[in-house]
């Protein structure tokens, strides 16, 4: 009994490897061998119009081989980029757009690709804001809202035209608004934790690197009560009066304090 399973080895081995070799009888063969990459592409929108992701990015990788070097490779490249970002896949989406970027400089479609790649940090990152509460501040990377920024400010300063640039505008407008938000509920985080130094560092950091947003308001809110409660009274006073001056009716969305240099952000 022993030898006969043994001997049953070999014949598995040898099954297994012919059907390596030459393909087994019922292996279903690759229906796009025949197709051209016309209809290549346009099965793999069918997908992605469908929401059938994973057929879409196999028909687009297998499109991007076969038409190596043509303007529909380029398209493939883009469209499995969106993929990747419609499906959460972040990193793939960002790896992807990157290596376009580097290889197509000239393409009559960078204005897209720089403005999915803004897309895919802004969706990723900005909209944890809503649930900033319920986390550790302090914590909290900005790196992503910055690159998506960056991708949006060079499609406006570069494509000025482009049909994306007024959306793009918008964003931007939306990441700076939330990047200073972010400033001041750490400062408050600070506050509340009896950590006043951190508070007004964090405070002040707002007000230097961001002008003309409604978080700036409630920075100097923050300023004036972590000097109260330092007992800096003289500190106190000089932010209560910068308060007072910039926002007199205290629901004001607009200031007028100016930072001696222009923040990161600042380009128009």
């Amino acid at each position: 009994m022993f030898r006969a399973k043994l001997s049953v080895v070999p014949a598995l081995c040898a099954a297994a490897l012919a059907c390596g070799l030459y393909g087994c009888a019922n292996t279903p063969d690759d229906v796009t061998q025949t197709w051209s990459p016309n209809k290549i592409y346009a099965e793999a929108k069918d997908e992605i119009n469908q929401g059938g992701w994973d057929k879409a990015i196999g028909l687009l990788e297998k499109l991007e081989g076969r038409a190596a070097g043509t303007t529909l490779a380029q398209q493939a490249q883009l469209d499995r980029a969106y993929v990747h970002y419609k499906t959460g896949e972040q990193p793939q989406a960002i790896a992807t757009l990157d290596r376009f970027i580097k290889l197509h400089p000239a393409s009559p479609a960078m204005d897209y690709a720089l403005y999915l790649r803004g897309l895919v940090n802004f969706n990723d990152n900005l909209g944890v804001f809503s649930a900033i509460s319920r986390q550790d501040l302090s914590e909290r990377d900005q790196r992503a809202a910055k690159e998506s920024f960056e991708s949006f400010k060079e499609l406006a300063t570069r494509f000025p035209d482009s049909r994306y640039t007024p959306d793009a505008r918008l964003r931007m407008n939306y990441v700076v608004n939330s990047l200073a938000q972010y400033e001041v509920h750490v400062a408050r985080y600070y506050y509340t934790r009896g950590a006043y130094v951190a508070a007004i560092n964090r405070a002040q950091m707002a007000l230097n690197d961001y002008r003309d947003v409604p978080a700036l308001e409630e920075a100097l809110v923050v300023m004036v009560r972590s000097y109260d409660a330092l007992g800096m009274t003289q500190l106190r006073d000089d932010a209560r009066r910068v308060l007072e001056k910039n926002y007199p009716q205290r629901d004001a969305l607009r200031g007028s304090i100016r930072p001696n240099s222009n923040p990161w952000w600042k380009f128009w």
